[in-house]
């Protein structure tokens, strides 16, 4: 007798399982090239920044480990102190700064005003303006001598003496502070009145309706439907603003006497004395508050999408 020998067909649960597997090593192929790129180009610098910063490698050296040597070190410095509540007055009141211009200038313009399509764009141009020739045009601004606040403020009368803006201790704060403000503000302005067209506007007449005033629409309607965007907005701007280094470099240097100095400055400043181990130590000091606002912004993000 003559035995035949049928194979057993392939189940589709078998071949379903086959084919979503070849679909996963597919996918992975695909991606691969960009993790090997981000772990290259950020993941290795940014692991071997931190490695450095408990070095005290110097250019030409390597330098040995020493620890927490460098951050010991920093915690004792003037500067330092400087840097760390120059850098939190900035990010705290530009922010509070561009909050109210944002939040005005976008409830303005989304009302139905004559030219609203124009003042939108022209809004949005210090944004669009490269930092470096920002910064530079308010340097040439804040100048004692032919600079064109002094100019406006002699000319009218408005104080007759000239401010040295830039190189006093009493003035190169604000003066940073409000050449901040007009670059970032229009971040704010353009999230803010994204957020209030999504708004509906059936829920401003049911408030009408309900016999609801100006302010209590504000309120009731107005900041409940923006809230989300405001707080991911200022995490986003407070982390910008906090690792931002051309408003200070290009106006003070972080001068005078350490008057403006901020973290980033001052870890150019040990990169420029060939200090590398310390520079690293200042940009590492800044990490966990940095990662405190990443992983806040990320979390508000995740929880506005879902």
């Amino acid at each position: 007798m003559t035995h035949i020998s049928v194979d057993a067909p392939t189940t589709p649960k078998r071949r379903g399982l086959s084919e979503l597997l070849r679909l996963k090593a597919f996918a992975y192929m695909l991606v691969a090239p960009v993790v090997i790129m981000i772990l290259g180009l950020v993941a290795y610098p940014f692991l071997y920044a931190i490695y450095v910063a408990f070095t005290n490698r110097v250019v030409g050296n390597d330098g040995e480990w020493v620890g927490f040597a460098n951050f010991a070190y920093l915690a004792g410095t003037a500067t330092f102190s400087s840097a760390i509540r120059n850098t939190v007055i900035i990010v705290v009141v530009t922010d509070a700064l561009k909050l109210c211009i944002g939040l005005g200038l976008a409830l303005l313009v989304n009302q139905h005003i004559p030219g609203r399509g124009f003042f939108r764009a022209f809004l949005m141009l210090p944004w669009a303006m490269p930092a470096f020739v920002a910064f530079l045009t308010w340097r040439v601004l804040y100048q004692p001598i032919g600079g064109g606040i002094n100019l406006i403020l002699t000319q009218t009368g408005l104080y007759p003496y000239v401010v040295d803006w830039l190189g006093q201790s009493s003035t190169a704060m604000p003066a940073v502070i409000v050449a901040s403000v007009w670059r970032g503000f229009p971040f704010w302005f353009v999230s803010i009145l994204a957020a209030l067209q999504s708004i509906p506007k059936e829920l401003y007449e049911a408030a009408r309706v309900d016999g609801a005033n100006a302010l209590q629409r504000f309120r009731d309607v107005t900041l409940p439907g923006i809230r989300q965007v405001l707080i991911i907005t200022a995490l986003l701007s407070s982390i910008w603003t906090a690792n931002a280094f051309e408003h200070v470099w290009l106006l003070t240097q972080g001068g005078p006497s350490d008057a403006t100095m901020v973290f980033p400055v001052l870890a150019y400043y040990g990169m420029q004395t060939q200090r590398i181990g310390e520079a690293a130590a200042v940009s590492v000091a800044m990490l966990p508050v940095l990662a405190v606002l990443v992983i806040a912004a990320t979390f508000f993000m995740q929880k506005d999408d879902d």
